[in-house]
């Protein structure tokens, strides 16, 4: 496991969180259909993604590693930089996501990502639904997943 640290995201992380992004959709999901240039995700992130509800970030000395974007109980991003896959530092973002929300969270996934699906129901996540892609702008097939703290 890496020792990082996790804090709030500031505007100064905007670059580092919006290129950390793009990189880890390219690894663990570059089979996808894409819906927008890297430029525009790197964008849509900052403008959007980051001014909503609240993200945190894990620090490994003066990198930024990891994200995680709350918004309410939804889970709406968690990314992780390739290469810090299996080490713990999603599951210390999922953890401040359960203090934030400590009742319950939810989440949408891509049913042909298994390495997330395999993450979220080792932290408790249950498969409530499966989507056909009509209402996710990729198109893939998902799956929507809740945690309920007293199902723990």
């Amino acid at each position: 496991m890496l020792t990082v640290s996790i804090r709030e995201a500031t505007i100064a992380d905007d670059d580092d969180i919006a290129d950390l992004y793009v990189a880890s959709r390219a690894d663990a999901l570059g089979y996808l259909h894409r819906v927008r240039s890297d430029d525009e995700d790197r964008a849509w992130i900052k403008s959007v993604v980051l001014r909503r509800g609240i993200t945190w970030v894990a620090h490994l000395q003066d990198q930024v590693v990891g994200f995680l974007a709350l918004l309410g109980s939804d889970v709406d991003q968690l990314y992780l930089l390739p290469g810090v896959y299996r080490q713990g530092v999603g599951s210390k973002l999922l953890e401040m996501a359960k203090q934030a929300s400590p009742e319950h969270l939810h989440l949408y996934t891509f049913q042909s990502n298994a390495r997330a699906r395999a993450f979220y129901e080792a932290h408790g996540f249950k498969a409530k639904r499966f989507g056909d892609g009509t209402k996710n702008e990729e198109k893939e097939p998902d799956v929507y997943y809740e945690w309920h703290s007293t199902c723990e």
